[in-house]
Order: C-alpha cells, then structure tokens, then sequence
C-alpha cells in the first residue's frame, strides 16, 4: 500500500517520552521523574475540579475568561493579554505554528526544553541549538546564531532540565541583541520558585515591548499536571494570533475552575515553595556527602552526575528502579552521565538517599 507522505520535518521528530510513573514489581513506587509538584495539588483545586463534574456535557468557556482574570489579579496583569491553552506546550507548538515555517528557524539553548525542535519540526521549520556555558543559557552564544531566518527564540527560565537561570538584565540584553523580525519566547515554567532578586520571568519585557511572549504553567508549583492547563501573557497583536490558531475550547471547564481556584489559594502555593525551599538544598547537600556532584538549581528538581564505569547512570537508575524509586535519565538532551530527580516529600527524598548511599557504596 502506498501511503500518504507527511510534510517535510515530521519524520525527523522522536516522540516525545514522559517521565516513567510505574516500576514492574515494586510495592511502592516514588515517582521524581516529572516535576511534579511534591504536596499534590491544593484542596480548594481539587473540590473546584470536582464541582464541574455534574455539568461535563456543557463546553466550556472558550474565552476562559474566568481563568484569565483570576491570573490577572494574581500577576496584577492586563487580561487581555493572557491567552490560556493545553499546558505550556501546546502553546509552545501554537506559537511556532503561526510564526514559523519551511524555510525558517527556530532558536533554542543547547539544554534546552526538548519540546521547542519538536515543535520546530512538526511546523516544518529548522531547530537551531546554541551551545551553553556551565550548563547556563549563553546569551552571546545565542545571539551568534540569530540570523535573518530565526523567527522565534525560546529561553526556558529556569532551565529544564539543568535547573540553571539567567538574570532579567542577561534576559533583556538577549532581547535587544536579537533580530527585529523575531519573537523572544521566554518559557517560565518554575517561575513560583525562584526567590533570587536578579531573575526576572519575562513580565517587564512583555510590558514594555511588542516581540517577547512569556509561557507559564499550573503542572509545577500549583500540581496540576493532569489538567493540562498553561497560559501565555504576550502583546495585544501575539495575544491576538494565538486565538487565531487555538482551538476554540482548548481548555476544559474544570481545568477552568481548578486552575481558578487554585490561584486563589495562596497559603497552598506558599507551602509547596517553602517544602522545595528546605528539600532541595538538604537533598544537594546529601549529594555531596556521597561524592555526587550537581548542578545548582533554582527549580523543583535537582540535575546529579554520575561518574563512569560501575557506578554510571545506568546503573544507578537501574538500582534506584529496584528500590521503586523512578528518577529521569536525561540521556536524550545530551547528558548520559546525569539523572534529573524531583524534590519529592520528605519520606520520598529520605528514600532516595537510603538507596542512593547503598548504590554508592556496593
């Protein structure tokens, strides 16, 4: 049979492969594979969620207009100018769709999230990786390679999945050194986590220009992953596109109402950020006590290097997959001697040092 042939850059796409969520035999599995938020999502969430199930044969509102007032209040921003969508990502595949093509580039840090060349290729367009320095985005490194065919630049900040940031003054000068003609992306992901004075999500940029678009999500600090549910705070004229070419009810009514109630349940995001806030260094440190080096971070997950020969990355996620706990290898962003594990509760990261320090020194 012959079959019908897809457009140019479909092929060229490796599936995109989540976080493993099960381990074959084990009676208790801990799952730090996703970044997924460690207290779970908020009871005030989780009750609007359930409140929507007697009306499930109503569409929802296309408009989501609740939902973008509830971020506007939150973020003190113009609603107007908020666009929410099927997670980050569809966003992410939304913006490359209407600004990019055959014939165009697509711009993105060499660890950067994975999702940007997919998206790249699936419009037809080229990706185009700039390399890092210190596991850092390289604002000159980027900037050598903008050129009169880039169309977008994604920046993830922070970085999934180094963990790594650049400063607001390193995000603004990326921005003036880039060609007129394209489009700053920064994706802000794990914004709620970072509480350095220097880091900036993107929001002043946005305000004060009409080519940068920030991405943010309710998967990491609000835990609702399983809703699919993001938003993009952009210029009227990209806000304007972007409801051109999203689908007229992309978000369901009760991802609507959790994500709403979710926003206004403070206490809970605060809580979720101070948890990260004592585990994530706590678990470094016990890293280090092991001879284990990683990276910085200032998100909700901690990037760790294993050394070669017996103790490598393979084999220690093989160990760690015995003892139920499923961390992510990140072999597929280049880094085969590196595991990314979430900050999880404190029961999951004591567990994790347990087996990591019984892997160690076996």
């Amino acid at each position: 049979m012959t079959y019908p042939v897809p457009r140019p850059g479909v092929m060229e796409i490796e599936p995109y492969v989540g976080g493993k969520s099960s381990v074959a035999g084990a009676a208790r599995v801990i799952k730090l594979s996703s970044n997924e938020g460690a207290l779970g999502p908020s009871r005030r969430a989780m009750e609007a969620y359930a409140s929507q199930a007697a009306s499930l044969h109503r569409y929802p509102d296309g408009s989501a207009s609740a939902l973008r007032e509830a971020i506007a209040r939150r973020f003190g921003l113009d609603p107007a100018r908020i666009v929410c969508g099927a997670g980050s990502d569809e966003l992410i595949a939304l913006l490359v769709k209407a600004y990019a093509g055959p014939g165009d580039e697509v711009l993105y840090s060499q660890y950067g999230f994975v999702m940007y060349p997919l998206s790249a290729h699936a419009a037809g367009a080229t990706p185009v990786k700039a390399p890092e320095t210190g596991f850092r985005t390289d604002v000159d490194a980027m900037l050598a390679k903008a050129g009169p065919r880039t169309r977008i630049c994604f920046v993830a900040n922070p970085n999934n999945p180094t963990g790594s940031y650049i400063t607001a003054a390193e995000l603004r000068r990326l921005r003036e050194g880039l060609p007129a003609h394209t489009l700053l992306a920064v994706d802000a992901a794990y914004a709620e986590y970072v509480t350095r004075n220097d880091y900036g999500a993107g929001l002043e940029l946005v305000e004060a220009r009409d080519d940068v678009v920030m991405l943010r999500t309710f998967s990491k600090i609000f835990a609702l992953g399983g809703l699919r549910l993001g938003w993009a705070y952009a210029p009227a004229g990209v806000a304007d596109v972007l409801n051109r070419v999203r689908g007229p009810f992309n978000v369901s009514s009760a991802a609507q109402a959790a994500g709403v109630a979710a926003l206004e349940d403070v206490a809970f995001a605060d809580a979720a950020r101070a948890h990260n806030d004592a585990w994530l260094p706590w678990f470094a440190g016990q890293l280090a006590a092991l001879g284990l080096a990683s990276l910085p971070s200032v998100g909700n997950f901690v990037l760790v290097r294993f050394p070669p020969g017996a103790r490598d990355a393979a084999a220690a996620t093989a160990h760690l997959a015995r003892d139920g706990i499923i961390p992510r290898p990140v072999a597929n962003y280049g880094l085969p001697d590196w595991i990314r594990f979430t900050i999880g509760t404190e029961e999951e990261m004591r567990a994790v040092v347990a087996s990591l320090s019984a892997f160690m020194e076996a």
